[in-house]
């Protein structure tokens, strides 16, 4: 059951980020602070005001812990869940209920990692997660995971709905002009679709072109209830709809490579929010790999399975297409911090309140948020809107 009385009960009132691309000399924990302090000033707050907190972490199963001992807070709502990259669209609808029911006030959401310049490796990470989160149908093959399990349902999209490689080249190049746009972005030279063809090799169909960056960053934003948010500091950007979906661990126990849970998730998050995709201004997807954002657009609805490819091709989402896709650069060019999802909340809230400068979408007041974890796995949709939505 859709629970309508929650539409736009809360609001986004501060957004922030730090160390974005490399914060060497830093550790995963100060540059997340900074980011926190950022969101929670953007709001007009102070963190003896912030009440509520969700937050995960790729290395550590009791991070929230540690995250609050540096904040100096004593939160009444806490949430850990961790199910990958999507987890801080996820952890929306928790923190809409704790404040609608008065447990607290204000929640800060916050994310940080600096696994490009860390000196524990990512292979030492792997290996852990091996051992911790056993996956019986791969682990086996020694995939080189994430990536084959994407460019498994990469090929399959080929194969199924004749998906060509150019299609797929065409998300990077138009997730690049949209960083080059952006001075936070860490990739921001020409990119044209040879290039992303005629790159390395990594996991085929995947050039590495193809693939996510590998970053450090962090990012925070804050929650409040919807009478709150009138009268504080920025814009408020409404909250009117969110759902979070998973149907599998494991790519190989998906029962179609070619569709995700995000079919589900978007299906509630549209209800909830009572639009539908036509009525969408800009769209903000999980990009770790190209085929993500076709496959995300078709199971959201912007076009219909099997049409992603020819969707994204002639520069349709890149500046000045048919429909703004990952305006910041996305995970592609942007930045990419071993868990996205944060980042494409902050830019959505950023496009809905004006302030994106150069790349700003004209006019735009409604926004799709949509966070994916795992291998396919875990999906998070959220509709967000401005007050002439509500």
């Amino acid at each position: 059951m859709i629970d309508k009385k929650l539409r736009g009960a809360a609001a986004v009132v501060g957004v922030g980020q730090a160390g974005l691309g490399m914060a060497t000399g830093y550790t995963e924990m100060e540059i997340l602070i900074q980011a926190a302090k950022r969101a929670v000033d953007d709001a007009g707050l102070t963190m003896q005001d912030i009440d509520g907190i969700a937050t995960a972490s790729v290395a550590s199963t009791m991070w929230v812990m540690p995250v609050i001992e540096h904040l100096g807070i004593r939160p009444t709502f806490i949430d850990s869940t961790m199910i990958g990259g999507s987890s801080f669209v996820a952890h929306l609808m928790p923190a809409i209920q704790a404040l609608e029911s008065g447990q607290c006030n204000a929640v800060l959401v916050c994310y940080g990692s600096t696994q490009r310049t860390s000196t524990l490796s990512r292979s030492a990470i792997g290996n852990m997660r091996k051992q911790m989160d056993p996956q019986p149908y791969e682990n086996p093959y020694n995939p080189l995971s994430p990536l084959s399990s994407y460019a498994l349902a990469a090929a399959r999209h080929m194969h199924q709905y004749g998906t060509t490689r150019e299609n797929l080249a065409e998300v990077a190049v138009a997730a690049r002009k949209w960083a080059q746009m952006n001075p936070e972005a860490t990739m921001r030279d020409p990119l044209t679709i040879e290039d992303v063809l005629s790159s390395k090799m990594v996991s085929d169909p995947l050039t590495v072109r193809d693939c996510c960056l590998v970053t450090d960053g962090a990012g925070a934003f804050v929650l409040v209830r919807a009478d709150r948010a009138k009268n504080m500091k920025q814009k408020p950007v409404y909250v009117l709809g969110n759902s979070t979906a998973c149907w599998n661990r494991q790519i190989s126990s998906m029962q179609d490579l070619t569709v995700t849970a995000a079919q589900q998730s978007g299906k509630i998050a549209f209800e909830m929010a009572g639009v539908k995709p036509s009525d969408i201004d800009v769209v903000e997807v999980y990009d770790a790999f190209t085929i993500n954002t076709i496959l995300f657009l078709e199971d959201l609805g912007f076009c219909k399975k099997g049409e992603g490819g020819a969707f994204v091709s002639n520069g349709n989402i890149a500046p000045g297409g048919i429909l703004p896709v990952n305006t910041n650069g996305g995970g592609l060019s942007c930045v990419h911090p071993g868990m996205y999802g944060i980042f494409i909340l902050i830019e959505a809230v950023r496009q809905l309140r004006g302030s994106c400068g150069e790349r700003q979408v004209n006019g735009a007041q409604l926004a799709v948020v949509h966070g994916n974890g795992g291998t396919l796995s875990s999906q998070s949709t959220a509709i967000l809107g401005t007050a002439e939505t509500l």
